[in-house]
């Protein structure tokens, strides 16, 4: 009986070892190696955004930037977080007609014209409706066009120019809705400025 249970133990701590260095050594090291594969290494690294050999951000990663002085905001803004804190993600379960939503779209709608200096009928769905994960990076053309004039007045950038930027930082079309990513965008505006 003793004998049994030792080699019982024995054979499990083998597996134990066997099974430690498989998996928790060689695995992850070969994954690693396959990931430093040219062509693959930029993809294994992740979304970042890389300035002057700094990462400054994601491009699937929309966090709203918060100026130092509101009345000189120089960025371009993601759509609202449905949570209200920039560090927690999620949208909310609100139905199109719960009046709570309908009231938060309102203050956003006249927040954003008066930030835009535009009447609110002019102000884009997206800019005022959360996005499901609270941390999307994309916008309409059509929000970004309404933030253009401001972001190129604070900046200091031509209009054109600005306009430019937006256009480099569009993707989409033909099956996929256009959309501009602000995160890219802001870094762009930013080397240009």
């Amino acid at each position: 009986m003793k004998k049994t249970l030792l080699r019982q133990a024995l054979a499990g701590l083998r597996l134990l070892l066997v099974a430690t260095v498989v998996l928790g050594v060689a695995y992850p090291l070969a994954i690693w190696g396959i990931s430093r594969i040219p062509g693959l290494q930029a993809n294994a690294e992740g979304s970042q955004i890389v300035v002057d050999g700094r990462a400054v951000g994601s491009s699937l990663i929309g966090i709203d930037p918060v100026p130092a002085d509101p009345a000189h905001d120089p960025y371009f803004h993601t759509r609202p977080s449905a949570s209200g804190d920039p560090s927690a993600t999620g949208g909310s379960n609100y139905g199109g007609d719960n009046q709570k939503l309908l009231a938060a779209v309102q203050e956003r709608r006249a927040a954003i014209a008066l930030r835009e200096d535009v009447a609110p009928a002019q102000v884009p769905a997206d800019a005022v409706t959360a996005s499901a994960s609270g941390v999307d990076p994309d916008i309409s053309p059509a929000y970004a066009d309404l933030q253009a004039p401001r972001v190129a007045r604070v900046t200091g950038l031509p209009l054109d120019e600005v306009r430019r930027l937006i256009a480099e930082n569009t993707t989409g079309g033909v099956i996929a809705e256009r959309v501009v990513n602000t995160t890219t965008l802001n870094v762009a505006v930013h080397q240009a400025g």
